[in-house]
């Protein structure tokens, strides 16, 4: 595994442990639709959230949501559709959230959530 992916995955682990310990029932992970992948997909109360989960080792290049762009919204908008589609499930809402991650040389990981992108 490189280690651009094995930082992408970490990102995606500590964010799934995020919203575990948040109380919300991840019902999905790297779901795999016509136009891409959803890292996230879980029940919010009677919300169903999508998750992006961008993970960065230093902010060089940019805060990790930056690399949420419009056109990656509308991807995610069309996966979530896709999903939905594709599984049992009638929520309430829906919903887009944004959890970056930065993942310093020591010590723990820097978790922050934006809610609603969308």
């Amino acid at each position: 595994m490189r280690a651009k992916d094995a930082v992408g995955r970490y990102g995606e682990n500590v964010a799934t442990r995020f919203v575990q310990d948040a109380g919300w029932q991840v019902l999905d992970r790297n779901w795999r639709g016509a136009d891409g992948e959803l890292d996230i997909v879980a029940l919010d109360g009677t919300a169903l959230v999508t998750v992006e989960v961008k993970t960065r080792r230093g902010v060089g290049f940019g805060h990790p949501a930056e690399a949420v762009t419009a056109r990656k919204v509308a991807r995610l908008r069309r996966l979530t559709a896709q999903w939905v589609a594709a599984h049992d499930v009638r929520p309430r809402s829906i919903r887009i959230d944004v959890i970056a991650v930065l993942v310093p040389r020591s010590g723990a990981a820097h978790v922050e959530h934006l809610v609603g992108i969308v």
